[in-house]
This record gives structure tokens, sequence and C-alpha cells, in this order.
């Protein structure tokens, strides 16, 4: 059985508690039930597979986008616990990592990983004591996040960030990390992850800053498909307008990275600065080049 709390758990088709009944889970008394696959409570809604959604960009290109179904088989073909290969692109993601950690507050004791890819969070945060939930909607992901990190306060869900299988006020911070950009409804989604946060507990969001989106033709169906998934690309401005103000307690944004330094490929000297360095240079880059990477998002759940 999953070391996963049984009181945080909720149906994601009716909001209904859930009990353990043989090997899996499921909503007392009117059949609802959840497999358990690798030790991995699959909470997905009964007809997630069958949900369509169009997107601006699938509106506009006349598609649909079966996005859970997409997920399942993205986790199939790609290795998210494989490094890349450019030393540049990991001395970024060090970076982008590095940012998040600043961001948890110390006295998180329980943080959700939305979109866990690779589980790093799991693996920084479970060795300082903290609770930390590997959520994806493949299954692929999660399942290798417990495999890798096998910590007694590390456990890991398969669920949808819009039918979130959590009671309200589950959480002490919520981390979704290049998530965003790939959602069909940005705005719902910041909801959705607010309501599981306690009261004065801590959204933090990262995406690409004025991301030019770029389409390549798809060689099966012959319709333009945006590169690495992003169907949106979001400025300060409009980060800020998709935020429900009565769920917001205070909300802190900012750009980081710059991508002059990674077109230079300054990662080759700036791979030995400690992150409090690091930031200095990368502010004073960025006054003089303005050509940040990402934005920072914090939100305070009121």
């Amino acid at each position: 059985m999953p070391n996963i709390p049984l009181d945080i758990l909720i149906s994601p088709d009716n909001g209904q508690p859930l009990e353990w009944k043989n090997g899996g889970l499921r909503v007392a008394g009117n059949g609802l039930a959840y497999k358990v696959e690798a030790g991995v409570p699959v909470l997905l809604p009964q007809n997630a597979r069958e949900v369509s959604t169009q997107a601006e960009q699938h509106q506009r290109l006349g598609s649909r986008f079966f996005y859970v179904e997409h997920y399942q088989v993205d986790a199939e073909v790609f290795d998210y616990f494989q490094d890349y290969e450019d030393e540049g692109a990991n001395h970024e993601i060090r970076r982008l990592h590095e940012t998040i950690i600043s961001e948890v507050p110390d006295a998180a004791a329980s943080i959700l990983d939305v979109g866990c890819g690779n589980a790093w969070v799991a693996g920084y945060f479970c060795p300082k004591g903290k609770t930390v939930c590997s959520m994806d909607i493949s299954t692929r992901n999660p399942q290798r996040a417990i495999e890798k990190y096998p910590f007694g306060h590390h456990y890991a869900v398969v669920a949808d960030a819009y039918r979130l299988p959590f009671r309200e006020g589950a959480f002490d911070c919520i981390i979704a990390s290049e998530i965003i950009e790939h959602v069909p409804d940005p705005g719902a989604f910041i909801g959705s992850l607010l309501k599981v946060l306690r009261p004065g507990g801590q959204l933090i969001i990262t995406t690409p800053y004025n991301e030019k989106l770029q389409y390549s033709l798809c060689i099966h169906c012959n319709r333009p498909t945006p590169q690495h998934a992003h169907i949106h690309s979001f400025t300060m401005k409009k980060m800020l307008a998709l935020t429900p103000g009565e769920l917001v307690a205070g909300k802190r944004i900012y750009t980081f990275g710059n991508k002059a330094l990674i077109r230079l490929r300054m990662h080759v000297f700036l791979k030995y600065l400690p992150f409090t360095v690091w930031r200095i240079v990368d502010k004073l880059s960025n006054r003089l080049v303005r050509k940040p990477s990402r934005i920072m998002y914090a939100i305070i759940r009121r």
C-alpha cells in the first residue's frame, strides 16, 4: 500500500473521501474506484482520456487536444530523468532550480510538485525533512520518481491539475515549474492549484518569458504543431491578469535569466559562481541588456 496520507485524498470525480479497498482506492458506497499501479495511485477522472480541449492555438488551427492521452505517451517517448547533453542547457536548468528553491518558505512542511518530470523537487527537499508529493498527469514519471527517491515522506500521484484529488488546503507549498505554458487554460490551472494550498501557503510558478512560439509541420497529421508543446507565451502583465483575486493574499513577480548570456555561452564562466553571486550578475546583465529568459511568479493564498 502506498505511503500517501489517505486524509488528504478525495475523488477527482465527486470530491468525496477515499478508502483503501482490494489494493486500490474507492469512494465508499458509490462504486467509483481508482487503480494503484507500481505503488502510485492513478487518480484521474473516470473519462479523462476522452476529454479534449481547445486552447487558442487549437481554435486557430481547427484541432482538438486530448491532453491526458498526449502526456501519457509523452512520458513513454521522452526520458525526463536524463540530463541534457548541452552543458549550457544543464546550467540554465540548475539556475532555474536554485531560483525556485530560494522561493520555498522554510516553514513549508509539505510540497506538491505539479508536473514532477524528473522529480528533482523530491530529490532536493526530501533529504531536508520536507514531505513531497510528486504529481504528474502521466503514469510513468511518478512511478520513476518513487523508484529514484524512495523516501518515507515522498509519495506520488497520477492526477489532472484541473481535477485535483486533494482536499482543500492540503499543502503548504506548490511548485509548478515550466508547466503553465503547456496547459489549455492557464487561469483555471492557477485557480485549481490555489484551492489545495493552505491559507498563507505559497504557489510558485515559472515559465519562459515572452517566448516566441515556433511551429513545425507534424509528419503524422500534416498540421502545424508548436515546438516543445508550448501553447502559451507569457509576459508579467499577462501572467498577473490570470490570478483569481479572491484567493490571493499577496504576490510577487519578476524575471530572471538572460537570453544574451545564454547565446554567448557565458555558462562556461558563470557555472562556477555560487547562486547568490550569479543572481547579482544576472540582475546586472538584465539592466544592461533587457533579455530575460524566465518569469518567477509567487502567489500567497488568502
